[in-house]
């Protein structure tokens, strides 16, 4: 199975693969050392790309794109898709625990997030999973000068597994003009998952999260990001338009 052969749905005119194990998907790739950048799709993202033609074109050349926002499931559940949410931070942690079970160990490398985050993240997941290789990690707060270091680290260490969690679309764009460094790795925008796995932060309830409400639990953790959050009915009213 690949994404290309998987059906091929569309989100105002950004790609979402669909397909039944994007775990599994992303383990062949990584066996096989293709490089692959998985974009994890939300609304506030495809309302972003409508007006940064760079970003769009970033999500459309992605090689993975899954359906991680509730409002990118209810809009191809419009268009008659039957579909499930598949969160990003979800996808990553499958993903971890897949690799923990190779013969032949995957090395990962985590970047992003506050000073200490990435860190406590990876300490966490390596008590989780001891066999885990987490060969480095890397907070997203960087000069000039660590910038080019962290290029030359991921150079040498060559990490086949790469979490990318600097937020939507730094993230994006950071993957896009540093991936050739390391070409056969696994590249994934994984947002404020280094917060949730070090403690910093906790996911929603699970009845936020079954009633597509999530979002209304992280403005009340982050209310700085309510002008962000207003791309949200923006979204659902081209959502029913479309339809």
């Amino acid at each position: 199975m690949s994404a290309t052969t998987a059906e091929l749905s569309s989100v105002m005119g950004l790609p979402v693969h669909l397909m039944d194990d994007y775990p599994r998907w992303l383990r062949s790739r990584l066996e096989q050392e293709i490089g692959t950048h998985v974009v994890t799709l939300n609304a506030e993202m495809t309302m972003q790309a409508e007006t940064n033609a760079a970003l769009a074109q970033i999500i459309n050349q992605a090689d993975l794109v899954i359906p991680d926002g509730a409002g990118i499931v209810l809009y191809l559940r419009l268009q008659g898709k039957q579909i499930q949410r598949y969160p990003g931070i979800e996808l990553a942690e499958s993903l971890l625990q897949s690799v923990g079970q190779l013969d032949k160990p995957c090395s990962v490398f985590f970047f992003g997030g506050a000073p200490g985050v990435a860190a406590a993240a990876a300490t966490v997941w390596q008590q989780r999973i001891p066999s885990l290789q987490i060969v480095g990690t890397q907070h997203g707060y960087l000069s000039p000068t660590a910038a080019a270091q962290l290029q030359q680290t991921l150079k040498q260490l060559q990490p086949q597994l790469i979490f990318v969690g600097l937020g939507v679309p730094r993230q994006e764009f950071w993957i896009a003009e540093h991936r050739l460094i390391v070409p056969q790795a696994t590249w994934i925008g994984v947002g404020g998952s280094f917060d949730i796995w070090a403690g910093v932060k906790t996911r929603a309830p699970a009845w936020l999260a079954d009633n597509h409400l999530e979002w209304l639990y992280r403005l009340y953790q982050e209310p700085w990001r309510w002008r962000r959050m207003l791309a949200l009915p923006k979204f659902a009213a081209k959502a029913l338009v479309n339809r």
